[in-house]
């Protein structure tokens, strides 16, 4: 057993979904979450860009002597896999357990991929659900309007302008005759009502942010690690801009207030 908390991090707010799915699996775990808004998006910024953030966002949490590394980002678990070597800690991104539970639900064997340019481009997911079904055709799409949508607060169900975007983006996986449908960015499941609506209630959605709180709780449960506390755990917030305004936004991924203050953080130090 080890009470020590699990570190999340994400380019920005989107990882937020991944820490509800976390206290809604394992309640009684600490987190430490790290967004690092100052420097948000990652999307659109160059492979070395992208290793380099991300290896100041574990250094961080490392710091703060979490016993694992949760990367709740897609484009920093597609663009540099391999960020977890050495670090004498479990560590996880979203793509391979994402993948394995697509390969799970498809049933026509073919899957259809949404995430961010860097993501698409990276060919994280077409390769992980190749090594597990060479026979699954892979359909995908970057969706770089997204994030700015979500985070500006376009969420409603009925909302006309995401809903438009979402059309012209997934069209063609829904010409494919996609059955499954992997949301390959965290800040998507705010919009899954919208994006289900355009794909078909026929089409599976599957929830990065859940197949990997999945996983962790597997890894921590293999090597003994999960907590041994029965009061609910806690969460503490850092940021690497303004903290101010953070915890509204934040509220609508978690589906709750925070109840602690959010601080700063000079990322660029680690």
């Amino acid at each position: 057993m080890d009470n020590r908390p699990i570190g999340v991090f994400d380019s920005g707010l989107g990882g937020l979904t991944a820490v509800k799915e976390i206290l809604e699996i394992m309640p009684h775990e600490n987190i430490v979450y790290f967004g690092d808004t100052g420097r948000v998006p990652y999307g659109s910024r160059s492979r070395e860009t992208i290793l380099r953030y991300g290896k100041q966002d574990a250094a961080f949490l490392k710091s703060m002597d979490v016993k694992m590394v949760i990367a709740a980002c897609g484009t920093v678990s597609s663009v540099a896999g391999d960020l977890g070597k050495g670090f004498g800690i479990p560590y996880t991104g979203v793509v391979r357990p994402t993948a394995a539970a697509a390969v799970r639900a498809t049933g026509n064997g073919k899957i259809g991929v949404i995430g961010t340019t860097a993501t698409i481009r990276s060919g994280s997911y077409r390769g992980a659900i190749a090594e597990l079904d060479p026979n699954i055709a892979v359909f995908d799409r970057d969706c770089p309007l997204f994030v700015p949508l979500v985070e500006n607060g376009f969420i409603a169900d009925d909302e006309i302008v995401t809903r438009l975007v979402a059309e012209r983006y997934l069209a063609p996986l829904r010409e494919a005759g996609v059955d499954t449908l992997i949301l390959g960015c965290t800040h998507y499941p705010i919009i899954r009502n919208i994006i289900s609506q355009v794909m078909g209630g026929h089409v599976t959605l599957i929830d990065s942010g859940r197949e990997t709180a999945l996983a962790c709780r597997e890894t921590l449960k293999t090597q003994d690690l999960l907590c041994e506390r029965a009061q609910e755990g806690e969460c503490s917030f850092f940021v690497s801009d303004r903290p101010e305004g953070f915890a509204r936004i934040a509220e609508i991924f978690l589906g709750r207030s925070i109840k602690r203050d959010v601080s700063h953080v000079e990322i660029e130090l680690y």
